[in-house]
Parts: structure tokens; C-alpha cells; sequence
């Protein structure tokens, strides 16, 4: 729960110190500006906060590794939802509104779960996990949408190292072998979720794992 934590709060930290024009730079999610993947962390946000206020009384059915669907077709932004993201976005306008309503909205998760008693079983997306498992899945979804946030932004201030090295344990459980020890955490991820494609030089180290690339993560 505390790399939660720490890993929402670097992403938060690094939207709100974005100059006004990094707004309409593009993201490293498909189809989406900067300003639409801010306006999609602020669903994020709420979600967190319906999910703990979601308890269940059923045995937990995941944890932190199975609670995400994977699939073998990177986004294309055509999908319906990504589209609203993209006009939700717009509607605000400003940079400095998304950046209000991030940090209201994103706070208030942070001291969520910052309450939250991880035994508790909650209840999202027909599934029952623990809360404690459930914040610990998030800390993939940070770590990657950081990693979406800063794809354009050479300067920007990069994932928490701790972040990125569990978020790169969580992906190699999802694939069922691990990345080679030569790839950086960041890389492996990135390549792993099919951010970016491998070199020449990368796919002679991946081996047969490159064939099963990339594992799309939703």
C-alpha cells in the first residue's frame, strides 16, 4: 500500500508540474494528447474511491497478478471509451482545470487508501479481491500511464524505481517468464506492453518470448 502511495503521487506530482503546452503534446497512449490521459487518471481516481467504499462478503477471486485482463492487440484509440476520454478532456478547457480536478479527485484516493484496511475483500468489475491486492494492481497502472505521461517529455521526472521494478514483477508473473536481465525495468515494460517495439538486438535476447509480444494490459 505504500508503493501505491508513493507511485500515485509521483504521477500526480508530475502532471501538476507540467507547463500548459506539454498539454497537447501526444502521450504514450494511443490516440491520446497528454491532456486526455490527465482527464483518464482522474476516472482512475474515482474508481479507486467507488472500489474501496465496494465491500464484498464473497472469497476474493484474484489478486494483485490476475486482477488484470490481458490481451494481444495494442489500442488503437478508436474504442468508444477512448474516444469520450478524448472529449472529456476537451470540455475542460484549461490545463489548470485538469490539473484542479486531478489533484482534488486524486488526493482524496491517495488518503483512501492510505485508510484503507488491506484484509478488507472489495468488490469491482465482477471480481472480489483484497484491498490491499487491489492497491497493489494500481501500482502497475501507475507505473505505465507515468511511463504514457513522460513518452514525449524528455525532461519529465521518470516512475519511482521501486515502481517500475514491481510493476516489472507483476508483468513477468502475467507472461510466466521473466524478461532478459539485460533489459532495464522500464524497458521491459514498455516492450513487454507493446509501448514500443523491440530492436533487432532485443529480439535476439527475448527469444521465443518475443513471438508472444506484446501483452496489452486493461
Amino acid at each position: 500500500m505504500d508503493l501505491f502511495s508513493r507511485s500515485w503521487t509521483a504521477l500526480r506530482t508530475a502532471v501538476a508540474g507540467l507547463p500548459d503546452k506539454d498539454f497537447a503534446r501526444p502521450s504514450g497512449c494511443a490516440g491520446w494528447l497528454v491532456r486526455d490521459l490527465a482527464c483518464h487518471l482522474i476516472i482512475d481516481a474515482q474508481d479507486v474511491l467507488i472500489t474501496l467504499v465496494t465491500p464484498a462478503e464473497k472469497d476474493p477471486t484474484c489478486d494483485a497478478v490476475t486482477y488484470w485482463k490481458v490481451g494481444s492487440t495494442p489500442p488503437t484509440g478508436d474504442d468508444p471509451l477512448d474516444a469520450l476520454i478524448v472529449r472529456l478532456a476537451a470540455a475542460y478547457e484549461e490545463p489548470r482545470l485538469l490539473k484542479f480536478h486531478l489533484d482534488d479527485v486524486g488526493s482524496a484516493a491517495g488518503r483512501a487508501a492510505e485508510l484503507a484496511d488491506p484484509r478488507r475483500r472489495v468488490a469491482t468489475q465482477d471480481m472480489v479481491l483484497t484491498a490491499g491486492d487491489y492497491l497493489a494492481a494500481y501500482v502497475l497502472e501507475w507505473t505505465l500511464h507515468h511511463l504514457d505521461l513522460i513518452a514525449h517529455l524528455p525532461d519529465a521526472e521518470e516512475p519511482p524505481a521501486e515502481g517500475l521494478a514491481r510493476s516489472r514483477e507483476m508483468l513477468e508473473k502475467i507472461a510466466g517468464t521473466a524478461f532478459p536481465a539485460s533489459f532495464s525495468d522500464k524497458d521491459a515494460l514498455l516492450v513487454g506492453t507493446g509501448r514500443r517495439a523491440p530492436a533487432d538486438a532485443e529480439k535476439s535476447e527475448l527469444g521465443d518470448l518475443a513471438a508472444r509480444l506484446p501483452f496489452v494490459i486493461g
